[in-house]
């Protein structure tokens, strides 16, 4: 009997009425879908961020390695315009000067890399120590990768050896061997034969 039914259909049915009927059905049952449904299944976030836990990131430059990088959460979104990767949570840098010892240590809470531009901003909790013992302490520090320096225009806490100096606002090289703080306070200790005459 059902193979009767299957021949009748088929022979009295035209073709595009065979192909019509389960496409309206399909239709008609993707339109009872809830779009908040669906966009938890193909929404913007799920789709266009990468992400990871408890990352190391080795940045190298003519085979030397200039740059570890640590932390607990990564996020990468390539879709976003400029496109940036965020480490966060824990985050620590460790820069390498030629001889592959270590110049510096970066540390704070949270960062976001923007790869086009080569630029990273860290902020919360910053700290750099070098490897002469000297420290930085910001709430937010630019480093741009084309110059090789760092920059900020928050207020700023270094500290060395013999002195504690504060401003607002900072600009310094790699290896923090030199550094230029805008409207600098506290008491500077000056060689004397630096002097002018």
């Amino acid at each position: 009997m059902i193979n009767r039914i299957r021949k009748y259909f088929y022979y009295h049915l035209p073709a595009i009425t065979r192909i019509l009927i389960p496409g309206l059905l399909f239709v008609t049952m993707a339109a009872c879908n809830d779009t908040s449904d669906i966009m938890a299944l193909t929404g913007k976030g799920r789709r266009q961020e990468d992400k990871a836990d408890d990352v190391t990131i080795i940045y190298s430059k003519d085979a030397k390695v200039k740059m570890r990088m640590y932390a607990k959460e990564f996020v990468r979104n390539d879709y976003a315009k400029p496109s940036y990767i965020d480490m966060n949570r824990n985050l620590k840098a460790e820069f390498y000067d030629d001889s592959g010892q270590i110049a510096n240590v970066l540390t704070a809470d949270s960062s976001r890399y923007y790869e086009t531009q080569g630029n990273i901003l860290v902020w919360d909790s910053v700290q750099i120590v070098s490897k002469k013992g000297e420290q930085l302490n910001t709430s937010e520090l630019i480093w741009n990768e084309s110059i090789q320096k760092f920059f900020t225009e928050k207020p700023v806490k270094i500290t060395t050896p013999t002195q504690v100096l504060y401003g607002n606002g900072m600009e310094a090289n790699s290896d923090f061997s030199w550094y230029q703080v805008t409207n600098p306070k506290g008491t500077v200790e000056v060689n004397k034969a630096e002097m002018p005459k």
